[in-house]
């Protein structure tokens, strides 16, 4: 993304971008039930231990490698469990990787009931609403990492829609740290319907696009709803979500590269909202 002039490239329009994730969860084609956010099957010290944390939904079960290194994360992890009553089991090695959708599970696997999805009108409806809405992301560890980092920031929600995009499998549930038990996630039909939505409820809609005439950094935020829209690897935000947002603003760069990976994209833009909600200094 930049503000500079000439043909630019999308965020995360790299060919890295558009590789499908090593580890065993593909994303989309995994998510069978796309009516719902996913989440059912947590993989990773930090992601487990938030889960357990957050008593929000239900744990059914926590599995964990035998004969691991000492480990305060994973120590913690036991304790919540049965602190909570949750069943702890401890298995080989070999048959937790079998249970793993990731390749590098960190020696524990969480079950619990699914994310519920969040109700978008009601999230519009905040008056301190900081959502983040992503039209088509498909690279779980990009959704994980914009997740993690828009709970960071402060944001009251995420948007992603039903079709064509990655839910929360358990590589992104690792990838966002825990993320997931603490920023709703609304599902919808489709990001610019959900940005008509935002209109009538009088939030403002600032998408991010490499051929943006408006820096990012000039934006005037201050404390208003906002939606700020991220579009997929390779294309970018789409014709119909780039026509429904109020303003388009773009990353200025001043070095040799063309993009930015859309994650890092997202780190820049929701930490920049909250500078300014905050009241940073111009």
């Amino acid at each position: 993304m930049s503000s500079r002039s000439g043909p630019r490239r999308r965020p995360g329009n790299d060919r890295r971008d558009a590789e499908p994730p090593r580890d065993r969860d593909r994303g989309p084609s995994r998510d069978r039930d796309r009516s719902g956010v996913g989440g059912d099957q947590i993989e990773g010290r930090r992601a487990v231990r938030e889960l357990l944390r957050a008593r929000s939904r239900r744990v059914r079960g926590v599995s964990v490698a035998q004969g691991l290194a000492a480990s305060d994360l994973i120590d913690e992890i036991v304790e919540l469990a049965e602190g909570l009553g949750v069943p702890v089991r401890w298995l080989p090695p070999e048959r937790l990787d079998d249970m793993a959708r990731t390749e590098a599970p960190q020696g524990v696997i969480a079950r619990a009931d699914a994310l519920a999805p969040a109700d978008l009108d009601a999230l519009l409806q905040d008056p301190a609403a900081f959502l983040v809405a992503l039209d088509g992301v498909t690279d779980p560890q990009n959704l994980g990492a914009i997740l993690r980092t828009a709970e960071l920031a402060g944001a009251t929600g995420a948007i992603v829609p039903r079709h064509r995009a990655v839910h929360v499998t358990p590589a992104v549930a690792k990838a966002a740290a825990g993320a997931i038990e603490y920023i709703p996630i609304a599902v919808v039909g489709g990001v610019p319907q959900a940005l008509e939505r935002a209109a009538r409820a009088g939030v403002w809609t600032v998408g991010l696009d490499a051929d943006a005439d408006s820096s990012l950094f000039d934006l005037q935020i201050a404390d208003r709803p906002i939606v700020v829209v991220l579009g997929a690897e390779g294309r970018g935000l789409s014709r119909l979500t780039r026509a429904r947002c109020d303003l388009v603003a773009g990353i200025p760069m001043s070095g040799r590269l063309d993009s930015l990976n859309v994650s890092v994209a997202a780190g820049l833009a929701l930490f920049e909202v909250a500078r300014r909600r905050m009241g940073s200094p111009e």
